[in-house]
Order: C-alpha cells, then structure tokens, then sequence
C-alpha cells in the first residue's frame, strides 16, 4: 500500500503528515493518571520524564539545566552558545530580549550574528559543564558536526555524561571536497559514553545513523518554532511521519542488530502537552523541548526563543520568537496548571491521555490507535 500522490504528470510524492493531522483515540478501558509512570531510560541513565531540554541559549542555561535535572529531566547545554562564548552573558541575553521586534527581524538577526561571532571557548565548556556535575545531576552537552571533532575531548574530559551531537541535518555519510568529515560510527566507537545525534527526517538516513552505534537519534528537520528553514531552503518532512518512519527504522534495526534498542527523540514541532502525546504515540522516546521550555519565567531567554541557525553568519535561518512567559520551569512540567491550551503542566496533561487511553508505561502507549483527522485550530 502506497500513499503517493500525483503533483504533476512529472513529480509523485508521499503524502506526510504533521502532529496536528493526527489525534489519539481513547480506549474502553481508561486508568488512574496517578498510575501512569512517565519514566524513560536510555542507557545507564533514567529520568522521571521523556524530556530533554533543548540546546539553545534561550532555554537552556547550566542553571535551567540543573533546574530541569532535578525535576526529572534531561538538560542539554548548547556547547557552541553564548555560555562558552562569553565570561558572563547574560548582559547580552537580556539585551537580545530587549531589542524591538521589527517586521522582518533584521535587526535582532543582525545582533545575535555579532554575539555568535566570539569564538567559542574551551575553558569555558570545562567551566559549565563542571557547574551542572557539581549540582549532581545527569551531564549532557550539545556540539553541531562541525564543531564535535575540535571540542569533543574537552567535552569528555569536563565528565558529560551523555554526548548530543545536534545539526539541522546530520547524516552517516557526509561528502565533502574541501575536508575530512566526521566518521561517526568510528568516532562513537571510539567514546565511552552514548551519543544521540541528529537531526534525522527519513527512515534510511536514521537507519544509516542508528548503524553508527548512537543510543539515540533526533527525528526533526527544520519544524521548531523559531526555525525558518522551510522558507530558506525549501526542506521540511512533517513530524509526525518523520517519527513514524524512523520508529519503523529503529524496529528493523533491532531485527538487524539481534536486538539492540535505539530511542527515537522528537526534535521539534513540539510544544504543546497535547503535541507531546501525539509525537510519542507515533513512537518517539522522548521529546526534546524547545520553546515550551522557553515559556518559562525563569528561562534565559526572557520570553523569547531563538536556536543557532538563526546566528549562522552566512545564511541564518530562523528568528528570535516572541513565546511569552507563562510560569516557572516546574509548573510548566509539573503543574499545576493555570492555563488551558497545553502551555503548563506538560507533564499532567501526557499522564491524563495516557490513562484516558488505557495505558500507563511509555513504551505501551506507542501502540495507542490513532486517526488521521483534518487539521483545525481549535
């Protein structure tokens, strides 16, 4: 069966589908949410929740990474952000957050492509990373592929714990004239700790990634709020496809490999409880949390939210985002909830549908049923 469809008498494509095209069918049988254990492990490590915080300077900072390794979750430190780029900078992070919004946002574009320009600093990710290992919690740090083989034995030697390795694209085999590109399967196997790595938006490029020996791939190509990659460049693969496929892949790697697991994390397009629930019903792991993390008062961006594409010095592809602020970091997880559009208490919300749906452990509910129904705002 083939959902393909004709564009023209030239060009056939597959029909995809986003989170919003998709919706969860509750069951007969519903259970107690105090029952639901939202726990997730990868690895040596487990956490209270399929979360992990994304790597951008508007939402992670080594103190909302500690922040949110004690609530449970996983924070991720942009390693090629303001925080190894400058002795202190949060000067420029309330600056940022100050700048009018202007109509095309050339000018913040313009101020976030002068504060990424310092060079990234080695001393600095020994610093920060030894701040989050101080507080005692769970260590993971984020490096693009073209930055991972400078930094990475700085990275491993500062003692992270997981190691992300983050692009807008990352694939198993890069093809370049002008150097030596990073072997990822040689480099992972090489390294004493899991590695997640992507992003990945197909089943044969996760696959190919998989076969690397990652714990871990991202699924995700250009779908966060802040990323403009669809009309910069044209690429864009719907998330909940995007997931689906690669949930696909990590099962016939798992025929291919005797057996070994590797989670699949949805890497933007998610933002919402309800868009949580969704990304993990088509089969993610866990859900890396960009601007719902951003919301949070005690976030660094100060209600804005902007990833590193969007300081690319030569082609930026994304802006700074307004998101507002709605409450601290653990009522945004944890609740209680004051708000009625999935914005806090993400984690009450992920718990309520499971039991509404007759489920109470993660890997269960990736079997949930789920309709494809027209997209509407509601």
């Amino acid at each position: 069966m083939t959902n393909q469809i004709e564009i023209g008498r030239g060009k056939r494509g597959r029909r995809a589908f986003s989170l919003d095209d998709v919706s969860v069918v509750p069951a007969r049988r519903t259970r107690d949410p105090k029952d639901v254990s939202l726990t997730w492990r990868i690895d040596a490590y487990t956490f209270e929740m399929p979360v992990i915080g994304a790597p951008m300077d508007s939402v992670m900072s080594p103190e909302t990474a500690i922040a949110l390794g004690r609530l449970g979750g996983l924070g991720v430190l942009n390693l090629e952000g303001l925080w190894t780029r400058h002795e202190d900078p949060r000067p420029l992070l309330e600056e940022i957050a100050a700048l009018e919004a202007g109509p095309d946002g050339t000018e913040a574009t313009r101020r976030l492509q002068e504060a990424y320009a310092a060079p990234i600093r080695a001393e600095l990710i020994t610093e920060r990373l030894a701040q989050i290992r101080e507080a005692g919690v769970v260590v993971a740090g984020s490096l693009t592929p073209q930055n991972t083989q400078e930094f990475y034995k700085t990275v491993l030697a500062a003692g992270v714990d997981l190691f992300v390795i983050r692009g807008t694209t990352v694939s198993a085999e890069h093809v370049s004239s002008s150097h030596e590109p990073l072997d990822l399967k040689q480099f992972i196997y090489e390294l004493d700790v899991p590695v997640i790595v992507g992003g990945a938006a197909g089943y044969t490029p996760a696959l190919h990634l998989m076969r690397t020996g990652a714990a871990g791939v991202l699924v995700g190509f250009g779908g966060g709020s802040s990323t403009t990659t669809r009309r910069a460049m044209g690429i864009r693969v719907p998330m909940a496809t995007a997931i689906a496929d690669i949930a696909e892949a990590r099962r016939d790697y798992m025929d291919e490999s005797g057996g070994r697991y590797v989670h699949v994390i949805a890497d933007g397009g998610v933002s919402t409880s309800g868009e949580i629930v969704k990304a993990l019903a088509m089969g993610a792991d866990a859900v890396v949390l960009g601007a719902a993390l951003a919301r949070a008062t005690d976030a660094p961006g100060g209600g804005w939210h902007w990833g590193l594409e969007a300081a690319h010095p030569e082609l930026p592809r994304g802006h700074r985002t307004h998101v507002g602020q709605v409450a601290p970091l653990e009522e945004v997880l944890w609740g209680p909830g004051h708000h009625a559009d999935g914005t806090s208490n993400l984690m009450g919300g992920l718990k309520r549908a499971m039991a509404t749906s007759g489920y109470t452990e993660l890997k269960d509910f990736q079997k949930v049923e789920v309709l494809v129904t027209p997209t509407q705002t509601v």
